[in-house]
């Protein structure tokens, strides 16, 4: 088979606080020989998520941390151009973990075919990818909304938090998203439907709270941790559920955080807090994929992609974008090959 050059991103050092070009290792190197049972991929978009700096710390999360001098993790969407395997044929379309590179030589079966039929390949790491999953996972699966129940997403202008509010709106709750921006906060309201939104950037939090969630919180969708944890449990009622799936504020902070004051109102509140991986219901994912396209479809999701494009040389300061608040929708790298 054909040999082909591949760049890669290699995690050089574990970062501390924010990642720093000292961190990787950009390479190039030779595809190898496919053994039996693998594929290879050409990789044309690259997901670049918040997850990706815990998955960089040496100690085990859901997943192992990345070995340093390893190509950094990362879900891919793209193309097979050469297969050893029989469930494959070149010229599929493909999703699964395939890295920070150009090419991606690995087990077929760590790889699924992709329908660019029913959307495009950026939407398989969006709606029906890591992003609407996520959303899909974490708001109806443990948050369990109920029609009428108010829920604040933070992040709500994320790849993931702009799905649950959505998710909500389709299930009949009404919701408020916490956002930092003007412009980002119109767009959750003006076209994704929010009924309100919070500019943590311009007016207080707990302000902010106590006019858009005036009678309490039912379910509080988290990505972002600390201060914004603490003062949404504040605000929480009876039977109230918490869904924990990130904590951005956290991921770069070089001292151990405070665990956030108000929890005790989980007690007086009788409600529950809870965290999950999307991965724990990935027999449930062709249904919620159907679903998702679905919704998507018939414009009941509206998606916002916020795409860099260049070689994976990009990676570091894109990357870097996710903490500084500086994206908009679902960020993600377009290979130029």
């Amino acid at each position: 088979m054909t040999t082909l050059s591949n760049h890669q991103v290699l995690l050089a050092d574990r970062p501390i606080g924010l990642p720093k070009n000292s961190d990787w290792n950009i390479i190039e190197t030779d595809t190898p020989e496919l053994k039996t049972g693998e594929i290879l991929v050409k990789n044309k978009f690259i997901s670049v998520d918040p997850a990706m700096r815990g998955w960089m710390n040496d100690r085990a999360t859901y997943v192992p941390p990345i070995p340093l001098n390893s190509v950094m993790r990362a879900l891919t969407v793209g193309e097979v151009v050469q297969s050893n395997s029989p469930s494959f044929s070149k010229g599929d379309e493909v999703a699964g973990l395939g890295g920070v590179q150009s090419f991606c030589a690995s087990d077929a079966k760590t790889w699924e075919k992709v329908d660019t039929s029913i959307s495009p390949l950026p939407m398989w790491l969006d709606t029906l990818g890591i992003a609407g999953l996520t959303a899909y996972c974490g708001l109806l699966e443990v948050g369990q909304p109920k029609p009428g129940d108010t829920v604040l997403v933070s992040g709500a202008a994320g790849s993931v938090g702009s799905h649950v509010g959505q998710i909500a709106k389709i299930k009949g709750c009404r919701v408020v998203g916490i956002a930092g921006g003007s412009e980002k906060c119109k767009h959750i309201v003006d076209v994704l439907h929010f009924d309100d939104a919070i500019d943590y950037k311009t007016e207080p939090l707990r302000d902010g709270l106590k006019r858009t969630c005036a009678n309490g919180v039912d379910v509080f969708f988290d990505n972002v941790g600390g201060e914004t944890l603490n003062l949404a449990l504040g605000r929480i009622n009876v039977g109230a559920r918490v869904v924990i799936c990130g904590a951005i504020s956290q991921y770069n902070v070089t001292e151990v955080p405070t665990g956030p004051a108000a929890y005790i109102n989980l007690l007086g509140r009788r409600s529950r807090m809870e965290g999950f991986i999307y991965f724990d219901f990935k027999d449930k994912w062709p249904a919620m994929q159907k679903d998702l396209a679905s919704w998507h479809s018939s414009g009941k999701i509206q998606t916002q992609h916020d795409i860099a494009r260049g070689d994976v040389s990009i990676f570091p300061q894109t990357l870097l974008r996710l903490f500084e608040g500086d994206n908009f929708g679902k960020l993600m790298i377009e290979l130029s090959h």
